[in-house]
């Protein structure tokens, strides 16, 4: 009864002090959270109402950090950055905070972690104790670091294979809207029966495929060449324009995909290639038609055709003129397509056909560890709050960063 009467006094006082100062926002805020409150200590009683406190203490906190982190970024920046920094919301610097924080757990991952992400430690489903912050998993793994290493292998893939759908489809996208003709209608069908396909229905296919006895490194290598060669040849048809400089160029993109393919096998295994290589695929149409849509807009501007009267090429239409022009959308939409690569890449790992184990992937980790919900362990919710908290926090970010390029919200 003590904490009902001193929890519905602070807000009162708290309301009552906003309006006084003409806080309007705030008066607003807490006096909507005094509402709420008061419907839910009638229907939800006490534990209710210490939810919402909670919750409430919770979101209190988040901005604090976030406002100072943004302070902490605002006296690194330059001048000029930290104009724009200080103009950030709050959610996204809350954004750019959660995205810091995973980027150091994937980075220095094997430091943070007390545990290997597949060294068995304990009993299968652990109850949490001094040596293991959240308990074990069905095999008797430390569930905080394979969460740990789950940071880094679930971004990693999915910002590898969104990087790849990204340079795959925008230099499409920019070569169409520049050459136009047979080009732009090919390209354009060729996207159009991809985008056709579900995303989930087309993963799942080219898993099935590629997946079983095929997922070999030399198989692998050979994807990835064959990959590099396709974005190699776009490039080349964009700044190529001889049969010289077709030749020297073909040696070069030949050099590149093959020390692509190296780097490629050794930085990953072969299953994690493959599931790479299909999310570029899958995704990379639809940044081919955002990027030609925009692409288009620009390619008939004035500027254009008097850069075209000069005898410029297409190379330097798409360097200089179209890809500069097109920064904010491309800039929105790869912060967008990260979201959906991670969640796709999270959702095959769930099903079984993503990151295959022993290594920890978070997606994986709600599936091993699914049976504790009926148990009324909250276990199996870490890694998906996980998941949904980074998608969030991206979203935050290429919100502002929309609204900072384009000016479409001022």
């Amino acid at each position: 009864m003590i904490f009902v009467i001193l929890y519905f006094a602070l807000l009162l006082v708290l309301s009552c002090g906003a309006a006084y100062y003409n806080q309007r926002s705030a008066f607003l805020l807490l006096f909507s959270l005094t509402l709420v409150s008061l419907v839910v200590a009638i229907i939800g009683g006490i534990p209710g109402l210490r939810f919402i406190s909670i919750a409430a203490g919770m979101l209190l906190a988040a901005g604090m950090m976030s406002y100072a982190f943004r302070e902490f970024l605002t006296a690194l920046a330059s001048d000029e950055m930290a104009k724009e920094l200080r103009t950030a919301p709050l959610t996204a610097a809350f954004g750019m905070f959660v995205i810091f924080i995973v980027a150091i757990m994937g980075i220095f991952a094997p430091a943070i972690a007390p545990y290997g992400e597949a060294e068995i430690v304990s009993q299968a489903f652990a109850p949490p104790d001094n040596n293991m912050l959240l308990g074990a998993d069905q095999l008797g793994r430390d569930m905080f670091s394979r969460i740990i290493y789950g940071a880094r292998n679930t971004v990693a893939l999915a910002l590898c294979g969104t990087v790849l759908a990204f340079i795959l489809g925008a230099m499409a996208g920019l070569l169409a809207a520049t050459k136009g003709g047979y080009f732009d209608g090919f390209m354009g069908r060729m996207a159009d029966v991809i985008m056709s396909i579900p995303s989930l229905i087309f993963a799942l296919l080219m898993l099935s495929i590629f997946g079983g006895s095929l997922a070999s490194p030399q198989t692998s290598s050979w994807l990835l060449f064959g990959f590099a060669v396709i974005v190699g040849l776009l490039f080349l048809a964009a700044a190529a324009y001889s049969l010289v400089s077709w030749l020297i160029g073909a040696a070069i993109v030949a050099g590149v995909a093959f020390a692509f393919a190296l780097a490629g096998t050794t930085i990953f295994n072969a299953s994690e290639i493959i599931l790479i290589l299909v999310v570029a695929i899958i995704y990379s149409p639809r940044v081919f038609r955002l990027t030609r849509a925009v692409a288009g807009n620009v390619v008939v501007m004035d500027y254009i055709e008097a850069a075209k009267l000069r005898g410029e090429k297409n190379w330097y239409l798409i360097r200089r003129e179209i890809l500069p022009n097109s920064t904010a959308p491309l800039v929105a939409e790869f912060g967008l397509e990260f979201c959906f690569v991670f969640l796709l890449i999270a959702g095959l790992s769930f099903l079984g056909l993503g990151i295959q184990p022993p290594t920890a992937d978070w997606g994986s980790m709600v599936r091993e560890n699914a049976t504790l919900i009926s148990f009324g362990e909250i276990t199996p919710l870490i890694p998906a709050a996980a998941i949904a908290l980074l998608t969030v926090a991206v979203n935050f970010v290429v919100d502002w960063m929309l609204h900072r390029s384009s000016g479409l919200k001022e």
